[in-house]
């Protein structure tokens, strides 16, 4: 969680500023056998797929082969849950 610090000198006001987020942070996702969405996100799928996001972000260019292609809706990445399941061989639900 980002805290928020005030900072203030004698000759300024208050200045609120951020802390910058853990890197390390922790997020779970959900086991690809109970997904319900159509797509997932690149994190999403790097996290199924076992790999980093920005392997998955380089398949997505086209320049390498690759398992699987992401479906480009409004400039984002979205990972084909069906075709996950596919490649990894989990049943469909």
């Amino acid at each position: 969680m980002s805290e928020i610090a005030l900072i203030a000198s004698p000759a300024t006001s208050p200045i609120q500023t951020k802390t910058p987020p853990s890197s390390r942070e922790v997020v779970v996702f959900p086991l690809l056998e109970s997904v319900t969405s159509p797509t997932v996100s690149t994190a999403q799928a790097a996290h199924y797929l076992n790999r980093q996001p920005q392997t998955l972000r380089i398949w997505a260019m086209g320049q390498v082969p690759a398992p699987i292609r992401p479906l480009n809706i409004g400039g984002r990445l979205a990972w084909p849950v069906a075709e996950l399941r596919r490649l990894l061989g989990v049943p469909n639900a």
